[in-house]
Formats: structure tokens, sequence, C-alpha cells
């Protein structure tokens, strides 16, 4: 199981963003979430999933907005799980809270914690993030057209750029080395958790 605990940010500072992170996990996560979302303590954010890929791309999510700190816990937690996920017991909900609380003082914001396997995966998907973190707002706006499903022809058009523009912002944001790294670390993922 995957049980992903995000602490906000300086928090004490901004805005309360825990419902917004709790909707933009559920809609990402659907019905692929073993336990819906929801607030922990004061500024956190918790929810349990048994897919790796769904696990990854909540967390890719949560580290691009930069306002959280994400921690993926690996690992057997008891079940049936509770209704309430901060109800939930297990290796996971241990993990998850090293997770985090190692995330806090990662220049990435994530950490993975479980078996060794979790690690190697930690490690590669902090690669991901540190390629993440130094793409262009132009990059982004690419990445974010692309991932609706439009051609590169059409995202031109939308942007009102031509088509080389497009691939040259592309190749910049590292978009086809994400496109072939996602998969393979939600494999990764996937084997570092034993009861899959």
């Amino acid at each position: 199981m995957f049980i992903i605990t995000a602490d906000q940010r300086d928090s004490r500072n901004n805005d309360d963003l825990v419902p917004e992170g709790i909707l933009a996990a559920a809609r990402i996560g659907g019905a692929r979430l073993e336990s819906a979302p929801d607030r922990t303590a004061g500024d956190e954010l918790q929810l349990a999933t048994s897919d790796p890929e769904a696990a990854l791309a909540i967390a890719l999510h949560l580290t691009r907005i930069g306002t959280w700190c994400v921690g993926i816990g690996v690992g057997p937690v008891e079940m049936p799980l509770p209704a309430i996920v901060r109800a939930g017991r297990g290796a996971a909900f241990v993990h998850a809270r090293d997770a985090v609380e190692r995330a806090k003082r990662a220049p990435t914001r994530l950490a993975i914690t479980g078996d060794e396997e979790a690690t190697d995966a930690e490690s590669l998907v902090r690669l991901l993030v540190e390629l993440r973190d130094r793409r262009s707002d132009e990059g982004w706006e690419v990445f974010d057209l692309l991932a609706e499903g439009l051609s590169q022809r059409a995202a031109a058009e939308r942007l009102g750029i031509t088509e080389g523009v497009v691939s040259l912002r592309a190749k910049a944001a590292g978009l086809r080395a994400e496109e072939a790294a996602v998969p393979a670390l939600g494999r990764m993922l996937g084997r570092a958790d034993a009861d899959r």
C-alpha cells in the first residue's frame, strides 16, 4: 500500500491549501484511491492507494505546486482500511510519517520510505522532480497542453507559435525524458510494495 502524507509548507504565513490539495488528489487518484484524501493534523493531508501510478501522479502534482512536502510510505497496512484514513495503522503509515519529515529537509520536497526498492525509487523520483523544478513557464505550458492530449501542431496553434518552437520548448523542458521515466518509476514503486 502507498500512504501519502503531504504537509503544507509555511502554512502559518499562507492560506490554508489543504482543501485544494484534497480536491486535486481526489481528482488525480479517482477510483484508484483506497481511502479518500483527508485532512490529518492541521496543515496536512493524507490518502491511501494500492496503485503506484496514482501515488506517483499525486506526488508529482503536489511537488509541482511547490507548496507541499510530500512523503510516500510503502508497505503493509491493517485491513480493512478505516473509513477515515488518519485512523489507519500499519508499516506504510509509519513510513509515510518518516518520509514527510525527511521531505521537509529535502530540496525536492519529496521522500519515499519503505524497503530498499523504495529507497531506489526515491532517488530516481527526486531526479525527476529536479528536472521538473527547472522547467520554465513556457515548458509547463507545452506540458499541460500535451497532457490534455493535444498534438504538438494543435498546441502550437493554441499558443500562436510555430510547431518548431513547441518542439524546442518540449526538448528544453525534458518532456520526452519525463514521458519515458514516469511509467518506469511507477513499475519500480509497484515492486517496492510487497503486498501487491
